[in-house]
């Protein structure tokens, strides 16, 4: 959960959080403790089940919305928007739950100024000598290349963290949230969400097996009544204030309704908060199990809520003469970017030819030492392995539109494996063209037969700049020099151009970009590897030192 607070995520949906996130949280939290305090509950019980309800299942929510590609319409930024806040809002819930039970008055405010000060100091540790120390000791396992070492820091750095909130006398389930945030922001954050995967569905199911195991079944029939009674009331009050949040923020009924149904289940917290205030005898145990077997009955009515929701925004729109099949600019994130697999010498020539153009890329590499120079310098450059299935599955899930990928690893063995990971994600070149660097001839027949764009590059221009160096100490004039290799280079190349033309043919241009125009170097100084060393979009190398 806490992998899902990456900074530029929350900037990308920072009105749906603040905005939207905090008005669903204030105003379901009081609703739900106030109905609690009319059927009689205590003050901190009322505190406890309005925080508890409030929140929603972020693990249903967003594979649903992922499921069905609907995390960039404006109804899904929305509810991730509104998911977003409530994992900000679990960490005082976490924080206040414990101390609630057994005291009241002046005990209880003298235990919250405590818990803030353990709260703050803790935040305050764990971000600073997080930055500090993370950095290295994950670029320091990175260089070596094994990854058990690297799920075994990732997994240390998860338990470091717990153990050091117990000890502060917080919850343990801080201690791994706060881990989650921290290892968002580094730049291993895809890597470490793909190794963390099969961990991740473990766990989660071991976790919502340990609840079910906590739910009173003979209770539950016995309350059958009580238990669909409530699931359908949390749901219904849920859909109407989040829907009605949403409307008062100029979103359309049809999409407010639909973020509304989605959000309207309880959440895997719950589980947390219900089961900390049962240890600190603020809810007693029946109370618990019937308040656990109604949030997991709600979370298996998601999938239908959503459907439903689909089919009634449906209506609604052709009701209001809308077009659901053509959304407008507003419901849609436009944002495109190429992936870049490999950022050596061809990936940074490539990056700089996207940034020429202002085409939006992500790059990601194996060298932790390159990737915290190009952090260092800005750039959108991340640690991972291209050739595995699952990094390029977490890099292909952003919100944004992923146009094309490019594959530029020096290694053949990595660059086929890398080729044909994507190819399983994505059979065919119409699903997502890849382009791709070919070590030799054989390579790109290989590379080609999965329907990728392979262009091998051979040492034809290593041996035109040795020949135009030669050919300038003999004294061969600069002109005819520069004359040579032009045609040299146009008729070599000329079945590797003709790829590039077929590729215009197959694939229009988005927009009314011009197409570049090929440049010849001025050769502003009279230097003859200056004036032989081509541009760095004909074969991927560096540009010439100054």
């Amino acid at each position: 959960m806490g992998l899902e607070l990456e900074l530029e995520r929350l900037k990308s949906v920072g009105r749906d959080a603040f905005r939207l996130g905090g008005a669903q949280f204030a105003l379901t939290s009081l609703v739900f403790g106030a109905v609690a305090t009319a059927f009689g509950a205590s003050g901190p019980a009322a505190v406890v089940l309005g925080g508890g309800l409030a929140l929603s299942s972020s693990a249903f929510v967003i594979q649903l919305l992922s499921e069905k590609g609907e995390l960039a319409t404006r109804f899904g930024r929305a509810s991730f928007g509104i998911l977003l806040f409530q994992d900000i809002a679990v960490v005082p819930l976490l924080v206040v739950t414990p101390l609630l039970g057994g005291s009241s008055g002046a005990a209880l405010g003298a235990a919250l100024r405590v818990a803030a000060i353990k709260s703050a100091s803790a935040l305050a540790i764990i971000f600073v000598t997080g930055r500090l120390l993370l950095q290295r000791v994950f670029q320091l396992v990175a260089s070596a290349r094994d990854q058990t070492a690297f799920l075994a820091i990732t997994l240390l750095t998860v338990l470091s963290m717990s153990a050091f909130t117990q000890a502060l006398g917080l919850s343990d389930t801080l201690g791994a949230f706060l881990a989650g945030v921290l290892l968002a922001e580094s730049k291993y954050r895809y890597q470490i969400e793909a190794d963390i995967a099969p961990f991740r569905g473990l766990l989660l199911g071991l976790f919502f097996v340990t609840t079910g195991f906590s739910i009173d079944l003979p209770l539950a029939l016995a309350s059958a009544p009580a238990v669909v009674g409530l699931a359908l009331a949390l749901h219904l009050s849920k859909t109407a204030i989040v829907a009605a949040i949403c409307t008062a923020n100029q979103m359309k009924p049809a999409a407010a309704l639909r973020s509304g149904l989605l959000l309207s289940q309880g959440g895997e917290f719950a589980f947390v908060i219900f089961g900390l205030a049962q240890t600190h005898g603020i809810l007693p145990v029946g109370q618990v199990k019937l308040m656990l077997t109604v949030v997991v009955l709600s979370m298996f009515l998601t999938p239908f809520l959503n459907e439903l929701g689909a089919s009634l925004s449906t209506r609604l729109e052709k009701a209001r003469g809308g077009l659901v099949l053509q959304p407008d600019s507003e419901d849609i994130d436009k944002g495109e970017y190429v992936l870049v697999c490999g950022f050596g010498r061809v990936g940074q020539a490539v990056c700089e030819l996207l940034t020429a153009r202002l085409v939006r890329y992500k790059a990601f590499d194996m060298d932790p030492y390159r990737v915290a120079e190009a952090r260092e310098l800005g750039l959108p450059v991340f640690y991972g392995d291209a050739c595995r299935p699952d990094v390029l599955r977490s890099f292909m899930s952003d919100e944004a539109q992923l146009t094309s990928v490019v594959v530029t690893l020096d290694d053949e063995r990595s660059c086929t494996k890398a080729v044909r990971a994507l190819r399983r994600q994505y059979p065919t070149a119409t699903d997502m063209p890849i382009f791709v660097r070919a070590v030799n001839e054989q390579h790109r027949r290989k590379l080609a037969a999965s329907s990728a764009t392979a262009l091998e590059t051979g040492p034809e221009e290593s041996a035109l700049m040795l020949g135009g160096a030669l050919l300038a100490s003999l004294g061969t004039p600069k002109q005819e020099v520069l004359s040579l290799i032009d045609d040299m280079r146009a008729s070599m190349f000329t079945d590797r151009m003709s790829v590039i033309r077929d590729s215009f043919v197959e694939r229009k241009p988005r927009g009314k970009k011009k197409a570049a125009k090929e440049k010849r170097p001025d050769g502003g100084v009279v230097d003859v590897a200056a004036a032989v060393v081509p541009p760095a979009a004909a074969e991927g190398e560096p540009p010439p030192a100054e």
